[in-house]
Parts: C-alpha cells; structure tokens; sequence
C-alpha cells in the first residue's frame, strides 16, 4: 500500500511517469510476497513525504511488470532507482536504512 505521496507506475506509463519527468523520480521495484519490501515501504512513504515537491516517488510491483525490472537488471529486490533527466542515477539493493536512501536522494537533487 503506497503513501499518499507515492504513486504507481507500470511498463506502459514508465516512459512518460519517469523518463520523460522533469524532476528526479525515486522508483521502488516490489513484490507482496517480498518480506524487506514489506518492512522499506514505510520507509519510502517517509522519504516521499520528505522530498515532496522536489522528487517523484513511485512503485513497480515486479510481479504484475516484467519488461521494466528486465531493462533495468532488476535481480534483487527491494530495489529502488533514482532517475534523473531518464537515466539511473543511483541505485539501492535490499533492505537500507533510511539515511542511506537520503545520500542517494541528497546527491541527486544537488
């Protein structure tokens, strides 16, 4: 369940959502049988609640989406990609902290 600052996306609005974005976008990938994802998603309302206005928050659930994860070599999850100007800037692999995700937000939106 997503935050009220954290929207959805999917393989068919990826590219306008979060590529074609003029802000930076912060893009959960996820799973509802994903334990780690489970416990970050608070985490990611959080940060999204945080950065409104500044950074885009975002989630793709792998399960129901299988050609954005494939693009992106999503292997592990949770994963979250930062995007900026539609290229991956950082990117974060499993359960982290949330000032781990701050650096990673902190250095993009510099």
């Amino acid at each position: 369940m997503a935050g009220q600052y954290v929207t959805d996306v999917n393989d068919a609005n990826f590219e306008k959502d979060v590529l074609q974005s003029a802000e930076p976008v912060l893009v959960d990938f996820w799973a509802a049988w994903c334990g780690p994802c489970r416990a970050l998603a608070p985490v990611v309302d959080e940060v999204a609640s945080q950065y409104h206005g500044k950074l885009k928050v975002m989630k793709m659930d792998v399960d129901a989406n299988t050609a954005t994860p494939m693009r992106y070599g999503i292997r592990g999850i949770p994963a979250l990609l930062l995007f900026k100007g539609g290229k991956v800037a950082e990117q974060i692999v499993g359960y982290v902290p949330k000032d781990t995700i701050d650096k990673s937000v902190i250095k993009v939106l510099a």
